[in-house]
């Protein structure tokens, strides 16, 4: 299996890096620091897993973009604490596996192997409380009012968001200036009231509609 390790930890990259050496069933095709790093990896990697450190936090939204766009990738959260929410949480932005922070390095190696198999290892807890969420029904939150429509060229930018494409990649698209598609991604990001640009990935990929 090729793997992709993400870690802002550069002495765990390495050390990981080592303990890999030692299996000649996981080839290593890059180390990068941060989720952004992982977009650009796996545009010129091929890879079956990216191990994700989420000890210091991750933007689970980001995650989901890149289960989104490259669903042949299985990801695997490292250092998870295994608690129900917390693996339900992952489960629900796009991770298909995990391995909790008490793990040793044959029990990662496994983890590994499950994901690239398609299974999931957990404790008993763990499992009911995930056949527990499968059957839990969430409130239905009221459809975002939007104070203005979207204009056809913002569609199309918010289109290009929800695939994943940077402002650079969304301005050659389009055959537009960089300037403009900054301009674009405001006014998109201000008429449905978002912060942030990850949460119109989100937006779009669960209400193609408003695009």
């Amino acid at each position: 299996m090729r793997l992709i390790v993400v870690t802002p930890t550069r002495l765990l990259g390495e050390g990981l890096a080592a303990c890999f050496s030692r299996h000649r069933e996981i080839a290593l095709g890059a180390i990068v620091e941060d989720l952004p790093g992982l977009r650009r990896a796996l545009k010129a990697v091929s890879a079956d897993i990216a191990l994700i450190d989420v000890t210091q936090g991750v933007d689970l939204d980001e995650v989901r973009a890149i289960a989104w766009n490259h669903p042949g990738v299985a990801l695997v959260a490292l250092g998870l604490l295994e608690q129900r929410q917390d693996v339900i949480r992952c489960g629900r932005a796009g991770f298909s596996g995990y391995v909790p922070r008490h793990a040793s390095v044959d029990e990662l190696c496994q983890a590994l192997s499950d994901a690239a198999a398609g299974r999931l290892t957990c404790s008993a807890e763990i499992s009911a409380g995930l056949l527990r969420a499968l059957f839990h029904k969430e409130d239905t939150a009221k459809p975002r009012e939007m104070p203005e429509a979207l204009t056809r060229r913002q569609g199309e930018v918010l289109v290009l968001i929800g695939r994943g494409l940077s402002n650079k990649e969304i301005a050659r698209e389009l055959s537009v200036s960089l300037s403009t598609v900054k301009h674009h991604v405001h006014h998109v990001l201000e008429k449905l009231q978002l912060p942030r640009r990850a949460q119109a990935m989100r937006v779009v990929r669960e209400s193609p509609w408003i695009a």
